[in-house]
């Protein structure tokens, strides 16, 4: 028993469910826990606010203290697989075989007017999430509905994709936009970095992955180029109109830049350090990814440029990865890119033989020096060949996997991917594949629909062939949110601001059986003073807009398609292209001029048409803006609510714009083949309704958020400027349309993502 106070969490709760719901203020919980424990302190203080807000009174005392009975409540939790069976026996409950990473398992004794629950947990991380069951479980008022159950992480590693621009010399991909450039403070304050990882770890996700073209001058000291490391943190405060923003290097003049924070080097890799540690603490690992080749942040001293055959590069780039590998001791992994700014040359310098001199020379020197690193190297597919990644990494030192483009920009599109199955079907034996979950769809609006998220979840690759996912965007920055127009201040995080969103990723990912009656019942806390069940609804409905029309309209990668504003990173989306853009493969939608010429031919036409995917978006349009519309009548002092429905009204007046777009570019599409008038007039009519319902959103999305934006790879957005000129440009499009323009073939792209 010794030992199990040593090693385990002890909270014992023994008293009648109801009462702890509708709180007694005579009622005292004595905590027994190891409080050296990071997580379960983490866990204990979230359980302890919870029982406090409920007029329950909270005694914390050592978990030496306990001897298997209690002057109070308790709830047991054991974390150590050793300790299971004593528990088990000494609470009288079945022992689980479930021995998982982060497993956990929850047996409930009711007796008379008390209740024992334990929980048995297979390692520390899985007693921390047990421990927010029960904190969640009281705070929705079902912990009187708790019975016994087991928990298995149905996907292991659930991750954050986060483009992090640490300062204009280092930026990040596309960080020429405003979301980087305003939270460049954000990524040295170590106050952002502990609400985030808080967020994060109580909406299960365990993996972060930092995204940045060139980190090493701002994160690592390298003794053979002691001259690059960076002191403080630099801002741009003159930006370079028409910049490549990736490729073209920072160019430093008295007058361009800011000094943003006053921070050495050393200062720097001691922040990061502990980062790292917090999120360790939260149950949360780290990675680095990179895309090469990129020297930002050098300014060309020792002779280092982005050259692929330069030997001072690769010189540098080794020992700024072992650098990196020794001086992050937490560090889970490193991620790589072959191709965005190579060469493609042959022999010695290409592109595989580079990385492997860079970043796998680097990892094997810093094994000499230390042989306790196990850095998982994760090698993109992006722009590569397996066949040659694993000629040229056959003797990497460690784990080695891949990681794929799963949706390539638009996970907010379908629940399931063919682009994928090639990948699946060549995978070399023994290794997996870590899923880039690319969301370049929703960066403004609260999304909620937890069918669609649990779908897509299940979808997802078996274990076998997946090692876990990462989430996020290119062109948004995962930091504060800088869009609100009636700012929190601070101002809230993004996944604050998202928490529905964010939430059901995570809490799916990890249990993708959890109901929508939880769901549900997670609004009507947050939300008391409307139905519950008409709020789950409009945020379901809304949803949907986004995953109907960008199968409708495929625009795979980021550049080309952001449905917030009809756009692609340089020009707005005309019903031309709508007639002329590809459906999204392995969707049953057909193209406009496909259903055209099929319908003129005579043919068969097998799959959605056109007017069914308007209809779809008009129906879930309608459907959100009638519950919008009751869910108003209610009175609230609530701000978030407000927003909340403020997003999914805009949602609706979106999603008829392009029904009604929709609708036009097909009419046209049948005037230019039968120079119908009639077809054109009702083309006009449709067009001239999408003007209106762009101009509502224009009014709804402005008033909650500020314009015009500049995102990082969708442009310049201004949805009551020089969009809504744009959007009325179709309608003279229509009215002055010739027969016969529509030619050519559909526009159709693929990216390389994978090849064997």
């Amino acid at each position: 028993m010794k030992h199990i106070l040593y090693t385990a969490l002890i909270l014992f709760v023994m008293m009648g469910l109801t009462s702890c719901e509708k709180g007694n203020k005579n009622e005292t919980y004595h905590l027994y826990f190891d409080d050296t424990i990071p997580q379960l302190q983490f866990a204990v203080d979230d359980l302890e606010k919870e029982l406090s807000a409920k007029g329950i009174s909270v005694k914390r005392e050592s978990v030496t203290s306990f001897h298997g009975k209690s002057s109070g409540n308790a709830i047991v939790v054991v974390y150590k697989t050793a300790d299971i069976d004593q528990i088990s026996e000494l609470l009288n409950t079945n022992i689980p075989k479930q021995k998982k990473s982060q497993s956990y398992s929850i047996r409930v004794n009711r007796q008379d007017k008390t209740t024992d629950i334990a929980v048995l947990a297979n390692d520390i991380n899985g007693a921390m999430y047990s421990v927010m069951d029960i904190t969640e479980a009281i705070k929705l008022q079902t912990l009187n509905k708790i019975k016994d159950y087991d928990k298995v992480p149905y996907i292991e590693k659930r991750g954050i994709k986060f483009n992090i621009s640490m300062d204009m010399r280092t930026p990040t991909y596309s960080s020429y936009n405003d979301a980087s450039q305003q939270n460049i403070p954000e990524m040295w304050s170590m106050d952002f970095w502990k609400e985030m990882l808080d967020h994060l770890a109580r909406d299960r996700y365990n993996v972060i992955s930092l995204w940045n073209l060139h980190p090493f001058p701002s994160i690592v000291k390298v003794p053979e180029f002691p001259d690059v490391a960076l002191n403080d943190v630099y801002r741009e405060t003159k930006v370079v109109e028409g910049r490549r923003g990736n490729q073209t290097p920072i160019v430093l003049t008295d007058d361009n830049y800011e000094v943003v924070k006053t921070i050495s080097i050393d200062e720097k890799i001691k922040f990061w350090k502990d980062v790292m540690q917090y999120g360790h603490d939260r149950g949360i690992s780290f990675q680095w990814f990179t895309w090469n080749i990129f020297t930002h942040g050098t300014f060309g001293k020792y002779g280092i440029d982005d050259k692929q055959d330069n030997d001072s590069t690769i010189a540098y780039m080794r020992a700024s990865v072992r650098e990196l590998a020794l001086t992050y001791p937490l560090l889970e992994g490193i991620g790589i890119t072959a191709g965005e700014n190579m060469e493609n040359l042959e022999g010695e310098y290409s592109n595989e033989k580079w990385l492997w001199k860079t970043y796998g020379e680097g990892i094997r020197d810093a094994k000499k020096i230390n042989p306790n690193i196990n850095l998982q190297l994760i090698h993109r597919f992006h722009l590569s060949s397996q066949k040659e990644i694993l000629d040229e990494w056959k003797d990497y030192p460690g784990d080695f996997n891949f990681s794929f483009k799963y949706l390539y920009a638009h996970m907010y599109s379908d629940t399931k991917s063919v682009f994928i199955e090639p990948a699946l079907k060549y995978l070399a034996p023994n290794l997996k594949m870590w899923l880039e979950l690319r969301n370049d769809d929703v960066y403004s609006f609260r999304w909620g629909d937890p069918d669609f998220a649990r779908e897509f979840v299940k979808n997802l690759p078996s274990e076998e062939k997946m090692a876990g996912y990462y989430m996020g965007s290119d062109g948004y920055a995962l930091g504060r949110e800088f869009l609100s127009t009636e700012p929190e201040s601070p101002r809230q995080l993004v996944m604050k601001k998202q928490w529905y969103l964010y939430m059901l990723w995570g809490r799916l990912s990890f249990d993708p059986t959890l109901s929508n009656e939880h769901f549900q019942n997670v609004l009507a806390e947050r939300f008391p003073e409307v139905p519950a069940d008409k709020l789950f609804k409009a945020s379901q409905e809304a949803s949907k807009i986004f995953p109907e029309i960008t199968r409708f309209f495929w625009g795979d990668i980021d550049v080309r398609w952001f449905p917030e504003a009809s756009k692609k990173v340089d020009r707005f989306y005309n019903i031309h292209d709508f007639i002329m853009q590809t459906t999204m493969p392995g969707s049953e939608d057909i193209n406009i001029k496909v259903w055209r010429d099929l319908k003129i031919n005579g043919e068969d036409i097998k799959g959605k048409t056109p007017f069914e995917v308007a209809n779809s978006l008009e129906t879930y349009a309608k459907n959100t803006l009638d519950l919008v519309a009751e869910l108003r009548k209610t009175p609230s002092e609530s701000k978030e609510l407000r927003l909340t429905l403020g997003d999914y009204e805009a949602f609706a007046h979106l999603g008829n714009y392009y029904a009604e777009k929709i609708r036009g570019a097909t009419n046209i599409a049948l005037y230019d083949a039968t120079g119908n008038k009639a077809e054109q007039d009702t083309a006009i009519v449709h067009l001239e309704k999408a003007l209106d319902h762009w101009k509502k959103y224009g009014v709804i999305y402005t008033k909650q958020n500020v314009q015009p934006v500049k995102w990082g790879r969708a442009g310049i957005v201004d949805i009551q400027g020089y969009l809504t000129d744009e959007v009325a440009k179709d309608i003279g499009m229509a009215k002055e349309w010739k027969m016969g323009t529509i030619e050519g073939p559909l526009v159709k792209r693929k990216e390389l993502n994978f090849r064997e």
